[in-house]
């Protein structure tokens, strides 16, 4: 959400599983790299991200992951992929799974996406050195800062000067910030007073398909 105007920029695409040896969308990624069935799971994925994006209003941005190995299958380069209609409001995130090193041609992949129409995001940063080598790689539109640095961020000098720097950093290289894994006002406050564009957690909204009901 936008929490300066309070409107809404977008939603997150998140995996879910109601097989209870899978509890969470990490156990599901492991399963399919265990079988060799990454990219089947990205394509499931992509596939019913775009069935639900018209039950949105108002255009939103979708934010959907995407594993490293994701950027390796051609459907995602296509322009008839499932989500190649809604390029325009489809953000990528690149998450910590997978080493960029997997994808020797990563940035000419990355400048077909966006020839396409889609926009990139680094996940996590701040959780660790992949995401700082994947904001320097990729230079994407959006930065997630990790929720390790929100929680609390209101109680700790140390934190509020950290995501303050990523903050001043994203900015000067013309990149939006979004704080994520919000869950009370304090942290809100905090991320807005430091100059966060956007934000996101269960403070807003909690899961629900197809669309969860923002609060404000």
């Amino acid at each position: 959400v936008d929490g300066y105007q309070k409107r809404i920029f977008g939603f997150e695409a998140l995996m879910r599983s109601r097989e209870p040896d899978l509890p969470h969308p990490g156990a599901v990624l492991d399963a399919a790299e265990q079988l060799g069935r990454l990219e089947e799971l990205g394509r499931i994925v992509r596939l019913r991200t775009s069935l639900s994006i018209p039950e949105a209003k108002d255009e939103p941005a979708i934010f959907v992951n995407l594993h490293v190995r994701d950027l390796l299958d051609e459907s995602l380069l296509s322009q008839h992929s499932p989500m190649a209609p809604f390029a325009k409001n489809i953000v990528l995130e690149v998450t910590e799974r997978g080493s960029l090193a997997e994808v020797p041609d990563v940035q000419q992949r990355i400048a077909l996406l966006r020839e396409l129409g889609y926009r990139i995001a680094v996940d996590d940063l701040g959780a660790g050195y992949a995401g700082l080598t994947s904001f320097a790689l990729l230079e994407p539109e959006f930065v997630k800062l990790d929720m390790s640095l929100v929680r609390d961020v209101h109680l700790s000098k140390t934190k509020t000067k950290v995501v303050r720097s990523m903050v001043n950093l994203a900015k000067d290289m013309g990149m939006l910030v979004v704080g994520e894994g919000i869950e009370c006002v304090e942290e809100s406050d905090a991320l807005l007073e430091l100059g966060c564009d956007y934000l996101q957690g269960f403070y807003y909204a909690k899961p629900a398909p197809p669309v969860p009901e923002v609060k404000w």
